[in-house]
């Protein structure tokens, strides 16, 4: 994951951060095929803010970025290329691959909108941003925009999106042809199997957002 101020701010509570999946696996399983309907199956991958690789694995993600040497250690262990480094200033060529993949991070950079720009600039022509978010709209935003005010030690420093600020966001760096998943339709201590997923947003917590460069 990939801070603003304070990119140690999971380095100490790694093993906690990835336990988080195993415990709420149906939240995570659904999570993943809300991202499935829109990855690539081919082509070659990376994902801004891979932490510990939980989506880049089951994605096929091949190359990875974050900040957190600790987090990268578990993305390397899970088959990653690593590299240590942040959304707004990557170490690639341009043009470099087919589809970038960003999974609840935005809420986590400083400087947004230069991510992005750098995520396209490394596209291909035609290629894939897919980018996963906490919708700040939804019951699930709410709830931890909630554990952000109570100063939890990983929400404290997010800045929430809703779905459409991140749709005008890729329309402003001129993306096109974007389209939207949500899941996560109840508490995520609820989900006793994974849900399937629906087109749109303003229902689930979590939203997939999908453009072409």
């Amino acid at each position: 994951m990939q801070i603003n101020n304070n990119i140690n701010v999971f380095d100490g509570y790694v093993k906690e951060y990835d336990q988080w999946y195993d415990k709420n696996k149906f939240a995570y399983l659904s999570e993943l095929e809300a991202l499935k309907q829109v990855v690539p199956e081919e082509g070659k991958g990376l994902e801004i803010g891979v932490g510990s690789g939980r989506f880049a694995e089951p994605l096929g993600v091949s190359v990875g970025i974050d900040p957190s040497k600790k987090m990268l250690e578990l993305a390397k262990s899970r088959g990653i290329k690593t590299f240590t480094g942040k959304g707004k200033c990557l170490p690639f060529f341009g043009q470099e691959f087919d589809y970038v993949l960003i999974v609840i991070t935005l809420c986590f950079v400083d400087k947004p909108e230069q991510v992005i720009e750098e995520a396209k600039r490394v596209l291909k022509d035609n290629g894939k941003l897919i980018i996963g978010i906490i919708d700040k709209d939804s019951h699930l935003g709410k709830y931890y925009q909630e554990k952000k005010m109570q100063g939890h030690r990983f929400y404290k420093e997010a800045n929430f999106f809703s779905a459409q600020e991140v749709i005008e966001l890729l329309t402003r760096h001129r993306f096109k042809n974007i389209v939207t998943a949500q899941t996560i339709f109840k508490p995520v201590e609820e989900i006793k199997e994974p849900e399937i997923s629906k087109s749109g947003f303003g229902e689930g917590g979590f939203v997939v957002i999908c453009g072409n460069k």
